[in-house]
């Protein structure tokens, strides 16, 4: 796909969508300032105690730092209070792996939401499911290699990306994997809605892109070789400015092979 903002959709699309979102009942539970459904946990609320308490350094073939965690936590350009950035400084632009942060605790299957901003032009992080399968975060990449795509296999839907210095929500409903008798019987699946609008429902992911230094399994069989384990929520620090603030994650099962959700579930 061209870099050119292949993804255009007609004007009718995009009233489409911005109908959809005004609909949305005021106890919906996606878009910017989303609050923790019941038994959620929360894992990024501005504070230092917070992110030492939930979160360490992806110790990856790349790493290239130390405890305790580099990322500050700075102003909140946007709304008072502050926020974590990426801008670790043990980091050089575009080489990952180095100084990436993922939960302490693991995870299969869940409910995320997460809210981000992006400082300057180009600025480029990532939300890691399971520290496998990327989320992207790319200002102005419009691939499927760009903003709010399943990195590499879906495209980007850039036309909700509110741009630089304004705050961007992602919520996901992720299952994991499944595998009976060693062997891989249903792929990971994703429903996703980005700033309140429903973008990705219930997508397979095929593998972990990337390599090695991309997370769990990027070095097997090219990313294929996904294996039975969980993971943490893992974020990418690309040497940019990249900042993140109410995160929150709910552990559930989910049975069937079906991930998709309405805002009201």
């Amino acid at each position: 796909m061209s870099s050119c903002f292949a993804f255009v959709r007609p004007l009718s699309s995009l009233l489409v969508a911005a109908l959809a979102l005004a609909a949305y009942p005021a106890h919906a539970s996606v878009g910017i300032g989303a609050q923790p459904l019941a038994g959620a946990e929360v894992l990024l609320d501005g504070t230092r105690a917070t992110l030492d308490a939930k979160w360490k350094y992806w110790e990856g073939p790349r790493f290239g730092s130390s405890m305790p965690i580099k990322w500050p936590i700075v102003g909140d350009p946007v709304d008072k209070g502050s926020a974590l950035s990426t801008n670790d400084p043990a980091v050089t632009k575009g080489k990952f792996g180095v100084a990436d942060i993922v939960t302490k605790k693991e995870y299969r299957d869940f409910r995320l939401h997460i809210e981000f901003l992006v400082m300057k032009e180009g600025g480029n992080s990532g939300v890691y499911l399971q520290n496998r399968y990327e989320i992207q975060i790319q200002d102005g990449d419009a691939t499927k290699h760009g903003m709010g795509a399943v990195i590499n296999e879906t495209p980007s839907p850039y036309f909700l990306y509110k741009g630089l210095r304004q705050w961007n929500s992602y919520d996901i409903l992720f299952r994991a994997a499944r595998f009976k008798n060693g062997k891989l019987v249903d792929k990971a699946r994703v429903t996703m809605f980005f700033n309140g609008v429903k973008i990705h429902a219930n997508q397979e992911i095929n593998q972990v892109w990337g390599g090695a230094n991309s997370g769990i399994d990027g070095g097997n069989d090219g990313g294929k070789g996904i294996t039975d384990t969980p993971g943490g929520l893992k974020l990418q620090c690309e040497g940019h400015d990249v900042r993140f603030r109410n995160a929150w994650i709910k552990e559930m099962t989910l049975e069937r092979a079906q991930t998709n959700f309405s805002p009201e579930d």
